[in-house]
């Protein structure tokens, strides 16, 4: 059984795995901005992707993209603010959620929620 930190992390790797599958670079894992984080930065044709990861080991306290909070999302959004301050060439970005569940026997549940508004 995974512990909840754990649960994060192997859910932020299984999501680097998803996406470049996906053919996105990864640019960037918990990128920081003071105390707000974006799980995942990366790119595909030229469009940024800012990237929140969820992950749960079950169901019960409902599914892992319901517990982003408008909280979350602002803190997502300075961050994203903050990198493309830095990174001024990106001209197209989106954000995006993956939602995993990973079971009791290991199976991965995946659900993409691409270019949601914040």
């Amino acid at each position: 059984m995974h512990t909840h930190l754990t649960t994060g992390i192997v859910g932020e790797k299984l999501a680097c795995t998803f996406f470049e599958q996906k053919e996105f670079v990864i640019l960037h894992t918990n990128w920081r901005y003071g105390r707000c984080e974006v799980d995942i930065i990366a790119s595909k044709k030229n469009v940024l992707h800012f990237i929140e990861v969820k992950t749960r080991s079950n169901k019960d306290f409902g599914l892992p993209e319901e517990s982003i909070h408008e909280k979350k999302m602002n803190n997502l959004k300075q961050a994203a603010e903050a990198f493309l301050h830095k990174y001024s060439e990106w001209k197209y970005i989106q954000f995006d959620v993956l939602s995993i569940i990973i079971d009791a026997n290991n199976n991965h549940e995946y659900y993409w929620i691409e270019d949601i508004y914040i």
